[in-house]
C-alpha cells in the first residue's frame, strides 16, 4: 500500500495540497499514551516556520503560505489517551490558491511529479502537486508526534539538526549567518537550494531490527526516501567507509560506531544523513514543457521556499521515530508470541 507505512504502528495518509484537507489513521497504536499537546504544537510550527541553528531565523525563506494546522482528532482519543484503536485525524487546507496553478494544469515543470503522475495515474492534480506535495507531510509530523512519545517512553530519543545549507556547514552562529546572507541572495535572486540534515537515535537498545532484507538501516532508508525531494541517505560513516582501508575503517568504527551490525541495533547511537535537492519552482522562472514536447517559459504564480531545509528537519525526525516505534512494537509483539 503506497499510501500507508509500518507494520505493527501504521499509518496511512490522504489528501492534496489545494484539497478540502489532509489527514491520517494512525493504526496500531498502543493504548495509555498521552497526547504531548506540547510537542505536536511545537513539531507542527518547526514544520511551518523551521528551525532555529544557533539561534538563527531562516522563516523569510519558507513559503509565505500559512496554515493554522489545527489537527481535529476523530478517533482512537480520550481525554487526550490513546484508546487503542485506529487514531483518525484531519487537518483543513484554508490558505489555498488553487487559481495560481491553472497556468500548470497542461504544463510539465522541470524535475517534478507532474508527468511521471499523470503517466502513472493516467490525470493529476495540477494544484501546488497534488499529493506530490510536500504539503502531504504535516500528517507525518502528527504520526511522528505518537511514535516520539512511545519512544521516550522506552528512553529513546530522535535529535534532528540541520548540517549544511547550499554547501556551507552549519557549524557555527557565523557559519549560520553566512548561509543566511547566501539565501538572502538566492532571493533576491529567484533562485533556491538544498541541503543536507542528520538525525541522531538516542538510547536504542541493542537488538532492534532484522536480518538479510529487513534490516534496520533499509526500513530507515525507505521511510525516509518516501520524503519529497529527499536524493541521499547514509548511515553512520557512509561514503567515508568507502574510501578506507579495512585497518582504517575497524579503527572509525571503534571512535565512531555506526550503531548497526547486520540489521540490528548494537546499543550505540545511530546517525543517518539525509541529502535534499533545491526547490525547483522557481520565482526567477522556470521552463515547462506540453505533452507534444514544447518548450514554454513562465514565471510560477504559486508559493515556494527559497530553503526548504530548515522546515524539513522535523519531517526526517518524524519518519525517522515512526520507523523506530513501529520496529520496537514488533519486537515486543515477536517476545510475546
Amino acid at each position: 500500500m503506497y499510501n500507508s507505512i509500518g507494520n505493527i504502528l501504521q499509518l496511512t495518509t490522504f489528501g492534496e495540497s489545494h484539497g478540502k484537507a489532509v489527514g491520517g489513521i494512525l493504526d496500531g497504536c498502543p493504548s495509555g499514551i498521552r497526547l504531548d499537546s506540547d510537542l505536536l504544537q511545537r513539531d507542527l510550527e518547526r514544520r511551518q516556520v523551521g528551525d532555529k541553528p544557533w539561534g538563527i531565523d531562516f522563516e523569510e525563506f519558507a513559503t509565505p503560505r500559512r496554515e493554522p494546522d489545527n489537527v481535529d482528532f476523530l478517533s482512537g482519543l480520550i481525554d487526550g489517551t490513546t484508546l487503542g484503536t485506529p487514531i483518525a485525524f484531519s487537518i483543513g487546507n484554508s490558505d489555498i490558491r488553487p487559481a495560481d496553478y491553472q497556468q500548470l494544469s497542461h504544463l510539465y515543470r522541470p524535475l517534478h511529479a507532474d508527468r511521471t503522475w499523470e503517466q502513472r495515474f493516467g490525470t493529476r492534480d495540477p494544484r501546488g502537486g497534488g499529493r506530490a506535495s510536500a504539503r502531504e507531510t504535516v500528517t507525518r509530523v502528527v504520526g511522528g508526534v505518537f511514535a516520539k512519545t512511545l519512544l521516550n517512553n522506552h528512553g529513546i530519543s530522535i535529535e534532528g539538526r540541520i548540517q549544511s545549507i547550499g554547501g556551507h556547514p552549519l557549524t557555527s552562529k557565523e557559519a549560520a549567518m553566512e548561509a543566511k546572507a547566501y539565501l538572502s541572495d538566492l532571493k533576491q535572486n529567484g533562485d533556491t537550494t538544498g541541503g543536507v540534515i542528520t538525525c541522531t537515535m538516542h538510547g536504542l537498545p541493542a537488538g532492534i531490527g532484522n536480518p538479510v532484507f529487513d534490516r534496520l538501516q533499509s526500513r530507515l532508508a525507505a521511510a525516509i526516501m518516501s520524503i519529497p525531494s529527499v536524493r541521499g541517505f547514509e548511515f553512520g560513516s557512509g561514503f567515508r567507509s568507502a574510501q578506507s582501508t579495512g585497518s582504517q575503517y575497524i579503527n572509525i568504527a571503534k571512535e565512531s560506531p555506526d550503531g548497526i551490525l547486520g540489521g540490528i541495533s548494537d546499543g550505540n547511537d545511530i546517525t543517518i544523513a539525509v541529502a535534499m535537492h533545491p526547490v525547483c519552482t522557481l520565482a526567477q522562472g522556470i521552463t515547462c514543457s506540453d505533452a507534444q514536447g514544447g518548450e514554454h517559459y513562465l514565471k510560477p504564480n504559486g508559493r515556494h521556499d527559497v530553503c526548504h531545509i530548515p522546515r524539513s528537519v522535523v519531517i526526517v525526525e518524524a519518519m525517522t521515530a515512526l520507523v523506530i516505534a513501529d520496529l520496537i512494537l514488533e519486537r515486543h509483539t515477536n517476545t510475546q508470541s
